[in-house]
């Protein structure tokens, strides 16, 4: 984890932290091989601090935590879900900018 404010997510700890989520929750689908994974991570961490309190933020590291993925249909990554009362609310699959993230979830507050 590159931030203090992006949790991980796992398979074990996701419905607790993401569906059962008070708060609207962005998840982050990666691995550590993606090369776009690892350009839109510094942009999510960015994120993370601006919608401190607002928004949970979190990450799942597709190959160590599969149930996650398959669950929601990950087919590609890095695709980023936004949860919103234990719903999917809206998807970005592949490399965004801020701004693109930030219309997003702007959206749900």
């Amino acid at each position: 984890m590159s931030s203090e404010n992006v949790m991980e997510f796992t398979d074990t700890n996701f419905d607790e932290e993401v569906v059962n989520s008070e708060t609207p929750v962005l998840v982050d689908f990666w691995a550590e091989w993606c090369m776009p994974c690892k350009m839109i991570g510094p942009i999510v961490d960015e994120l993370a601090g601006e919608y401190d309190g607002k928004v949970k933020f979190g990450k799942v590291n597709i190959d160590s935590d599969r149930q996650a993925a398959m669950q929601h249909g990950i087919q590609a990554i890095p695709t980023l879900l936004l949860f919103n009362g234990g719903q999917v609310v809206n998807k970005i699959v592949g490399v965004k900018g801020k701004n693109d993230l930030k219309t997003m979830i702007d959206a749900v507050l």
